[in-house]
């Protein structure tokens, strides 16, 4: 039911949800995302139940509550065991609607789930196939995620949400889900948290970032896929034209130790800098030092949280033509979306940007355009429409 406003279901609801971990303890996109999420419905003035793995058990005096499973730490059998056990003995009540966001964590209360209430599942990426794109498993383990864990968890659910057309896509051909239970939402940016508050020059002197550099920024978790290895080259392919460039790199992740070598067989020491973990109350100030955000992905991103939260501070963003990041810069600032995924590609863009070859939108279309079509307030709307349908 809606009413003049365009708000859905008034009457307060009760959720369950089912995550990964806690944000900001255990950083992360799909983190970050369903934190936002259940902090926005609650904020509705709907019951929300978040289960999951690692999550606090001490009292944080949430909107929210909070059921731990498992430990991340254990074994994957001790926390089937584990998730299980604790989910089934702390059942209270029937919610209005259940919220899966994790196939694996789901898999093991499938069939706890109480019947008559309606099942939804974010699918945030193929889990199974990244698996396999990182080389993390065996053929027998990505044919034991896909088949047994992905399949029969996705077969449970009533009703799916994707945060792009991209995903939706792979969705129905790999685990043949009908699109008439697909419901394409983009994701949010917590607009008060990400916004344009300082100065390019005042953000780079909280950073202690150089202040007389064309500052690029990325904020990748640091495996193949993310594609900052191509970055890399690209930005040894323009140094000779733009000698005063300097590539911020935040996040953690395998492959770091052999990004950083590569830097230095670039002979890219002074133009590189890798910043590890960076802090989420430091993450909007870097966003605002930067004259350009960077998303060189090339394959796997369902929709690109970076590319939302660089614009709500202000700083337009380069991507490459993957997943559903065109999705959010076709309507705004298509000539900032890369021909290919290749290196090539990507040094040109970037070229012409710091050359003044291309337009670029500036700080206030940057902020009013993620204002308009990504305000987590909004979102969560759509999003508790689907789940209590």
């Amino acid at each position: 039911m809606e009413d003049k406003k365009g708000n859905f279901n008034l009457k307060s609801a009760s959720i369950l949800a089912l995550g990964l971990g806690w944000f900001p303890q255990t950083p992360g996109g799909l983190e970050r995302y369903i934190y936002e999420l259940t902090h926005s419905l609650a904020a509705n003035q709907d019951q929300i139940e978040l289960c999951g793995v690692g999550l606090p058990e001490a009292e944080l005096n949430l909107p929210i509550k909070l059921t731990n499973l498992a430990s991340p730490d254990d074994a994957i059998w001790q926390r089937f065991w584990s998730i299980r056990h604790n989910f089934k003995k702390t059942r209270v009540g029937k919610p209005d609607a259940i919220n899966l966001h994790f196939a694996l964590y789901s898999f093991p209360i499938l069939d706890l789930l109480p019947k008559g209430v309606p099942v939804t599942f974010n699918f945030h990426g193929p889990w199974a196939w990244e698996s396999k794109q990182e080389n993390f498993n065996h053929k027998f383990g990505i044919f034991l995620k896909r088949s047994l864990v992905e399949q029969n968890t996705y077969n449970r659910c009533d009703r799916f949400i994707v945060l792009s057309k991209a995903f939706g896509k792979i969705l129905n051909q790999n685990y043949q889900i009908p699109w008439s239970k697909i419901h394409v939402i983009p994701g949010g940016v917590n607009i008060n948290w990400f916004q344009p508050n300082l100065s390019s020059q005042e953000a780079c002197q909280q950073l202690g970032w150089p202040e007389n550099r064309r500052i690029l920024f990325t904020s990748r978790r640091l495996v193949h896929r993310v594609g900052v290895d191509k970055l890399l080259q690209a930005i040894a392919k323009i140094k000779p034209k733009v000698p005063d460039v300097w590539l911020a790199i935040a996040g953690r992740g395998h492959i770091q130790t052999a990004l950083e070598q590569q830097v230095k067989e670039l002979g890219l020491n002074d133009y590189v800098k890798f910043l590890g973990f960076l802090p989420d109350e430091q993450l909007p100030i870097a966003y605002q030092a930067a004259e350009l955000t960077i998303m060189p992905s090339q394959s796997f991103e369902g929709f690109g949280l970076a590319i939302v939260e660089s614009l709500a501070c202000g700083t337009p963003v380069l991507c490459t033509p993957v997943g559903g990041m065109p999705e959010i810069l076709q309507p705004f600032s298509p000539n900032l979306i890369t021909a290919t995924t290749e290196v090539s590609a990507i040094a040109e863009k970037l070229e012409q940007v710091l050359l003044g070859q291309l337009p670029i939108p500036s700080r206030q279309m940057c902020r009013q355009y993620a204002v308009n079509n990504f305000d987590w307030d909004k979102i969560a709307q759509q999003v508790r429409h689907v789940l209590l349908q």
